[in-house]
């Protein structure tokens, strides 16, 4: 018996017909800088993402031709975000934090043909542009000379004028919703960036997740500021959830410094926020030092990128009435997989333990964690294991296929460790290849690097494995101190006594002025390795 439900395209096309013809006077606004903002409505978006869908046929965009962003999170480049699919062609958004021969390197895999970039990006993109041997035409975004641009041989046009030629209206084509939507590349830590392909049916599907109540739950009611970058998994689906949902959008553009965005939560009242870890340990910091701000228009800030510590949800929820949930996933993964909402049936002294973890599966997707040899454990939140998960909105290949051994029997190989409890929560201790195995046991540099930033006077802190001639591997802390404070590593070391196994406790300990991040904020522990290794630290030791 077949169903006799109509049958619908589930394309980010209709998710743009539906913002524009229900929600049309729902607004975006965008930081201009210096508390400026500028203001747009739904409908009024749509209208310009016609004329740059026009404007782009013009240029010879066709079929599923590839149209890049190097954007900040504005206007502009949600006009892209909502035009570029919903015309056929393919959302490639470049992460502008790659270095030069990694933009090159992606731009080129992908086939790019024409890029679509901010003027204050100039800088960083100009050097590069000559050698991104498929683009043949830049738009640009914004005041400033396009000079820079111009010498690079390629046709340069400013977007504004551009547009402004072309028609309000564009007849939108009917696109199959399992063709590609969008790419974006992982950030490339370990050799060259890996692309993956959101289809317009997995872009649907994951928004609706995230309008779900066991996800976001965004609403008409909510104001989504999604502070991770608009070129990084797609701002973990905010934007078209948003549009989905008939939810106000306020965007941070470049201001993304902690003054900046506390000032923006301020005048504009966001209702729900997702960042890195480290943009919110920069806000509270902030929050500590000028006191009597309000921030407490945000009912929930999704966090992940990586784990998020206790304490500083704890001081979020006790100071300011904000809650944070910990979200994770991956570019792969679309990128919202789990997000940590404790049952209700759970004990008023779990509930902690259960915030603590990355959270239990989203309807749609599965999860599970096997041994080295693939073999699937039980989810007794004991054994211990590589997280592997699938669904409809989970890639199933890299574009290109490259890096196969990424996939098991139509499972993702997330490269995380970590174990999974008879309530399906997942708890993650460590990514693979950052792992501390000392002699024969693992050791959570996540555990480790959550209790040491709960000590008063850590403003960071990163726990990489290094070599050591008796146990093959030990832990070493990288600690940034908070402004104005003083600690020693030995009194870290004896903070730390009571609250993990004896043998987990760093004997090694140095005091950075900052730690390295990766192109989306997470800390660079290849990096910190290296520097180990090349005797740049200054190390101090502390034992018993």
């Amino acid at each position: 018996m077949q169903s006799t439900m109509q049958d619908f395209g589930l394309t980010v096309s209709a998710i743009l017909r539906y913002a524009v013809g229900v929600h049309g006077d729902r607004s975006v606004t965008t930081a201009t800088g210096e508390g400026g903002y500028r203001h747009a409505t739904y409908r009024e978006v749509g209208e310009r993402a016609a004329r740059l869908a026009n404007a782009l046929r013009r240029l010879g965009v066709e079929g599923d031709d590839r149209v890049a962003t190097f954007m900040w999170n504005n206007q502009e480049h949600l006009e892209a975000y909502v035009a570029v699919p919903s015309m056929g062609a393919v959302l490639h958004t470049l992460n502008i934090r790659l270095f030069p021969e990694q933009i090159e390197f992606v731009a080129y895999e992908a086939e790019d043909r024409v890029v679509i970039a901010d003027l204050s990006l100039t800088p960083i993109l100009a050097p590069v542009l000559p050698r991104m041997e498929t683009v043949h035409t830049v738009i640009a975004v914004g005041s400033g000379d396009l000079a820079p641009f111009e010498k690079s041989g390629k046709k340069v046009l400013r977007y504004e004028e551009l547009i402004a030629a072309e028609s309000s209206e564009f007849d939108w084509p009917d696109v199959d919703e399992k063709s590609a939507a969008a790419m974006c590349y992982t950030s490339g830590t370990t050799g060259h960036p890996k692309g993956v392909v959101y289809g317009h049916r997995s872009s649907y599907l994951h928004s609706m997740a995230v309008c779900s109540g066991n996800g976001m739950g965004l609403s008409f009611s909510d104001k989504a500021f999604p502070i991770v970058p608009m070129f990084h998994a797609n701002a973990w689906g905010l934007p078209y959830a948003a549009l989905m949902a008939g939810a106000d959008m306020v965007l941070p553009d470049r201001f993304m410094d902690a003054k900046s965005l506390v000032n923006l939560i301020e005048t504009q009242r966001p209702t729900v926020a997702g960042a890195v870890p480290t943009i919110w340990n920069d806000v509270m910091n902030y929050l500590d030092c000028e006191q009597g701000h309000d921030i407490s228009s945000l009912r929930l800030v999704a966090c992940g990128g990586s784990a998020v510590p206790v304490s500083l949800m704890k001081t979020f929820e006790d100071r300011y009435g904000v809650q944070i949930r910990q979200l994770w996933g991956m570019t792969e993964t679309s990128p919202m997989a789990t997000l940590a909402w404790p049952a209700p049936n759970t004990p008023q002294d779990k509930v902690w333990d259960v915030r603590g973890t990355q959270g239990r599966p989203m309807c749609g997707v599965e999860a599970r964690i096997v041994d080295d040899e693939g073999a699937v454990l039980p989810t007794d939140g004991e054994s211990v294991g590589e997280l592997e998960v699938r669904g409809p909105w989970i890639t199933g290949s890299y574009y290109r296929n490259t890096d196969e051994s990424k996939f098991q029997s139509g499972w993702l190989r997330t490269g995380d460790v970590g174990r999974i409890d008879g309530q399906g929560y997942i708890t993650l201790t460590d990514r693979a290849k950052d792992v501390i195995k000392s002699g024969g046991e693992w050791i959570s540099s996540v555990d480790l690097e959550n209790h040491l930033i709960a000590h008063p006077a850590v403003r960071e802190a990163a726990v990489v494995g290094v070599p050591d001639e008796r146990w093959q591997e030990r832990p070493l802390a990288a600690v940034v101190v908070q402004q104005g404070a003083q600690v020693t590593a030995q009194e870290l070391r004896n903070f730390l006594a009571d609250k993990v196994a004896r043998w987990w406790l760093p004997e090694r300990w140095t005091f950075v002025d900052e730690i390295p991040r990766t192109s989306v904020g997470k800390y660079d522990k290849k990096t910190i390795r290296a520097r180990y290794a090349e005797d740049t630290y200054e190390v101090v030791l502390a034992t018993d």
